[in-house]
């Protein structure tokens, strides 16, 4: 589904993800106790998750269950109620995931980054709301979001396994029977617009932890950039494994953190690329200066020859490795439709990664990371400059 949270106005903040959760609480043909029993008499999996822009409604059954599956998935994402009664008890739930989600300060701290990046912005805010957005909504907000943004041309319907496309397709018809009447076309992607302004900003969220959990970065690349591969090398390079500069020079070098990576994520108009690492507040400012070191020699230097082989190996192993899982594969197929456009062939893929050169590298580190830098950290930070950080 192309919807996810960076549709959400101010006012509806955290209403794509309340309204995954009520979708499952019943339908005009089930309960939510039916739901769950009719999965759980075939052994089957259901769930969903939302990003900032999809939401996926997903289950797992044997082939035989695939009927199943589809009319019960279907009916969730069409037919759900939504009832005030059900709006009430799941306000409950998403509130305590997000008390949980603020006993994890080593997640918390990238919904903070998104925001040190991209200000009060949709892409800014985090997927879930806050306890305030998320008391405040009402039923008549979510019903609304829902009427106006589950609509069929904003749905893609993937599948793997051993499954048939014609059968596939015939039970997928005949679930949504008469909506898919009329001249309706599938709804284009987002367009490309202005990526959001990006500037130096410093957050800091002061909690009492045993470590400072902080993410030092600036904005990414788009889906589609012809350069994300070169950008997905450099990150392994740079902080993607035990032989990675970051990793040997915090961790194995100088003993000043257990976790430091990097991290990247994409999006229709921009993107993101940082460091995250979790350490003691006494040796802060040593990992940023540290990680600011690495970022300015690699933008200026690129990496070498080796590094980029040896970060590429990752890259061939994982996507391979996906290919086992029937999981991975569905989601392959539905991002390609509703975020990237090109579904390329594995090997498409592989050749694109292999393809990629030093120069590339190069050429994507010295315009990526010299881009302004933010800095998002939880924790107790002392008296380190943590504007400094960032000029």
């Amino acid at each position: 589904m192309g919807v996810g949270s960076r549709d959400e106005r101010a006012s509806q903040h955290g209403c794509s993800h309340f309204l995954e959760h009520l979708l499952f609480k019943g339908t005009g043909r089930r309960s939510a106790l039916e739901i769950s029993s009719v999965m759980d008499a075939v052994g089957g999996e259901m769930n969903a998750f939302t990003t900032r822009e999809a939401t996926c409604f997903h289950a797992r059954v044997l082939s035989g269950d695939l009927p199943l599956a589809v009319d019960v998935v279907t009916a969730l994402v069409t037919g759900s109620l939504v009832t005030a009664a059900d709006v009430e008890v799941e306000r409950g739930v998403i509130l305590e995931e997000l008390a949980m989600n603020d006993d994890d300060p080593d997640d918390g701290v990238h919904d903070l980054f998104a925001q040190a990046l991209w200000g009060d912005s949709a892409l800014g805010r985090t997927v879930l709301g806050t306890n305030d957005s998320i008391t405040a909504m009402t039923r008549s907000q979510i019903v609304g979001f829902y009427r106006r943004r589950y609509d069929l041309s904003r749905m893609v319907v993937t599948a793997s396994g051993d499954v048939e496309h014609d059968q596939l397709l015939a039970l997928v018809s005949a679930a949504f029977g008469a909506r898919l009447d009329g001249p309706a076309e599938p709804a284009p992607l987002r367009p490309v617009a202005p990526a959001p302004a990006v500037a130096a900003r410093v957050l800091h969220e002061q909690r009492d932890t045993e470590q400072v959990h902080v993410v030092l970065g600036t904005s990414g690349l788009r889906y589609g950039d012809p350069r994300i591969e070169a950008l997905q090398v450099l990150s392994g390079g740079l902080g993607g494994g035990m032989s990675s500069r970051l990793f040997q020079s915090v961790r194995e070098q100088r003993g000043l953190a257990y976790s430091v990576h990097t991290v990247t994520s994409s999006y229709a108009d921009t993107g993101l690329f940082g460091v995250y690492a979790g350490c003691a507040p006494a040796k802060l400012g040593q990992v940023v200066d540290l990680v600011r070191a690495e970022l300015s020699a690699v933008a200026q230097h690129g990496l070498t020859e080796e590094e980029v082989r040896r970060a590429q190996a990752p890259m061939r192993a994982s996507m391979v490795l996906d290919l086992e899982d029937s999981g991975s594969r569905m989601l392959r197929l539905g991002y390609a439709e509703l975020l990237d456009g090109e579904l390329l062939t594995i090997d498409a893929e592989l050749a694109r990664i292999e393809a990629v050169t030093p120069d590339d590298v190069r050429d994507v580190a010295a315009d990526v990371l010299t881009r302004p830098l933010s800095l998002a950290l939880i924790g107790s930070a002392g008296h380190t400059d943590l504007e400094g950080a960032v000029a």
